[in-house]
């Protein structure tokens, strides 16, 4: 089988792609690339969620390491993707595995790789790991291990307490006593995933779905409106003033406003950016995916702040963050990172963050966003995945390659953005995006405009462009 990383790690389903045995090649893989680099002596740190099999999993990786002579730091517990990122940094160790499908089905696990600085595997990393685990099975390379037990005897692996160390990062970089002082009344859904009690350990905060769980309630944990309904209507109730959820492995974040109603992930991005540079006094460049909204290049405008766009996928991000002073980083899944930390998502700050703009406005989420939409402007975005098949869609890629439309439901394009798809601008910022699926037979378009009506119309061109 071929071993292919996604946007973040490799994922596969359970007992038919993601086997014992697969994992043990891109286990044995990430070794060889470990001790080909010169970072197997400085260590790896091995996490996981709360999926089927995945401590075993975990254990099976740790195995390999030291069977090939790396020091494992293996969490004692489940823990957070953002705690092996930070524990990857602050124990200066080589690399970091992390056992998670992150928002997939229940179905799925999958295998997140985490280097030196911190943050998700770098394009060039995973594709040289796709190479190893090729070369590997074309040689016929076996797997080197060593019984748990024994390793854990001889001190090859370690376990520690991974959510301890990172959850006192956090409470450096945001004011938990304003929060408390603040008293407000908010509730959790960690959608039975790894982020479970982390902000009741922070702050003592309700929470619902935190139980062990491994099929998620029934539903793929995503923190997206239609799988929040519960907590949206919790929230609604009047007895809470803001909800805030994670994903699988509590690097994405999602939350309810105080009115009950879903609060997406550009509304996040854009209340944090205000409040990160105008109240917490931070600055530096602002990076955002090319289906993230617009309401962050106006703010990047009005601060002076560089922007930048990058293709989907929150490892473009991070490769800039590295190398340039970046303020704030998002993408429209929910994953956002900030300066000051690592260069990873991390859903539990970001929740943190939202309770610290509640604490020092006195004003709900929705409220916020209302007065920065007064400043720049209302804007009405929407995303919508739709069925192609395989020959359809590369016809439509090598259209939209050869002859992308000048014009589109009648209005001149002024831009376009080919990075990630195919997206158009138009002269007053509206934009349109047609972006294939690389792994799906799967065609997604976003839009997003001043007025939710010229989003379906162009929406609706969208579907006539690709023949649908």
């Amino acid at each position: 089988m071929q071993i292919t990383f996604g946007t973040d790690g490799w994922r596969g389903v359970i007992a038919r792609e993601f086997t014992f045995d697969n994992l043990s090649r891109v286990a044995q893989a990430t070794m060889d690339w470990m001790n080909r680099e010169g970072l197997a002596k400085q260590g790896l740190v091995v996490g996981y969620d709360r999926r089927f099999l995945s401590l075993e999993f975990a254990r099976r990786v740790a195995e390999i390491a030291a069977g090939n002579g790396i020091k494992v730091l293996l969490g004692e517990e489940v823990a957070p993707t953002p705690a092996v990122s930070w524990a990857v940094k602050e124990h200066g160790a080589g690399a970091g595995v992390m056992i998670t499908a992150s928002h997939n089905p229940p179905i799925y696990n999958g295998f997140k790789i985490k280097e030196s600085f911190g943050g998700s595997a770098r394009p060039e990393t995973t594709l040289l790991l796709e190479q190893i685990v090729a070369y590997n099975q074309e040689e016929g390379r076996g797997v080197s291990s060593r019984p748990f037990d024994e390793a854990c005897r001889s001190g090859l692996i370690e376990l520690v307490d991974l959510s301890n160390q990172y959850l006192r990062q956090l409470s450096h970089l945001v004011d938990l006593e304003a929060i408390r002082k603040a008293a407000i009344p908010a509730l959790a859904d960690p959608m039975y995933g790894a982020g479970s009690g982390c902000f009741k350990r922070l702050l003592d905060m309700e929470e619902i779905h935190d139980l062990v769980n491994p099929s998620f309630g029934g539903r793929a944990p995503e923190p997206i409106g239609e799988n929040l309904q519960e907590l949206c209507s919790l929230v609604g109730s009047g007895r809470y003033r803001v909800g805030l959820a994670l994903d699988g492995d509590a690097d994405r974040i999602g939350a309810v406003d105080e009115t009950g109603a879903f609060f997406s992930s550009h509304a996040i991005f854009t209340l944090l950016l205000k409040h990160l540079h105008e109240r917490k006094g931070l600055t530096g460049e602002v990076v955002k995916t090319v289906s993230s909204t617009r309401m962050i290049d106006l703010l990047a405008q009005k601060y002076g702040l560089t922007l930048h766009e990058t293709p989907i996928g929150f490892k473009h991000i991070c490769e800039l963050m590295l190398t340039r002073p970046v303020l704030m980083g998002g993408e429209e899944s929910g994953g956002l990172g900030i300066t000051g930390h690592i260069p990873e998502r991390d859903g539990v700050l970001m929740g943190l963050l939202l309770l610290e703009t509640i604490a020092a406005t006195g004003k709900g989420l929705r409220q916020q966003l209302d007065e920065i939409m007064d400043e720049i402007g209302r804007f009405s975005y929407r995303r919508v995945d739709t069925h192609i098949t395989p020959e359809a869609k590369e016809l439509l890629l090598q259209r939209l390659k050869n002859d992308p439309p000048v014009t589109i439901a009648g209005r001149a394009v002024s831009s376009t953005n080919f990075s990630d798809g195919f997206k158009f601008v138009f002269d007053n910022g509206d934009w349109l995006l047609i972006r294939p699926s690389g792994t799906e037979p799967v065609l997604r378009l976003y839009s997003e405009a001043g007025e939710s009506t010229m989003v379906d119309t162009l929406l609706r061109a969208a579907h006539q462009i690709a023949g649908l």
